[in-house]
């Protein structure tokens, strides 16, 4: 059974494990300092979502400030991948995070991104009510990067 909560400092390994899959797609994370001190960030301010089941299955990083927030990093593991852990973590981070009226952002692979259709995201994202917005910075591999949107009443 997979169980969601909020992440505890000993998470930080099983996100770098899940960054490693994802590397790929998104540049160099697991050996980037700023990536293991964004995480400790938000797990201590308790915005940091894991999947176990056992072990971890997917997590989260979330923020942003009323009415718009952000979802920074979404990671579900090749293992995990089409069960659903995607869809739990989100629903649970607006269930926890988030107000309403309010909007929530996310910066995902732009079309022509190689991971566009592999990872599934652009498809994840729709999927779940989002919708494409303009375009965002190039992603620090040189991908391409489109901003979607889901509107929370």
């Amino acid at each position: 059974m997979t169980v969601i909560r909020l992440a505890r400092e000993t998470d930080l390994p099983g996100f770098l494990a899940l960054a490693a899959e994802v590397e790929h797609w998104f540049g160099p994370m697991v050996d980037d300092p700023g990536f293991a001190d964004a995480v400790r960030r938000s797990i201590a301010r308790a915005t940091a979502l894991v999947a176990d089941g056992p072990g971890p299955l997917g997590a989260l990083l979330f923020g942003g400030t009323a009415p718009v927030y952000e979802v920074h990093w979404l990671v579900v593991g090749e293992r995990a991948r089409g069960t659903g852990v995607g869809r739990a973590l989100l629903a649970e981070s607006l269930r926890r995070f988030v107000r309403p009226p309010a909007t929530v952002e996310v910066v995902t692979f732009g079309p022509d991104h190689p991971g566009a259709v592999t990872s599934g995201a652009r498809a994840f994202y729709t999927a779940l009510g989002f919708t494409p917005g303009e375009p965002a910075a190039p992603g620090p591999e040189g991908g391409s990067r489109q901003v979607y949107r889901l509107r929370v009443t």
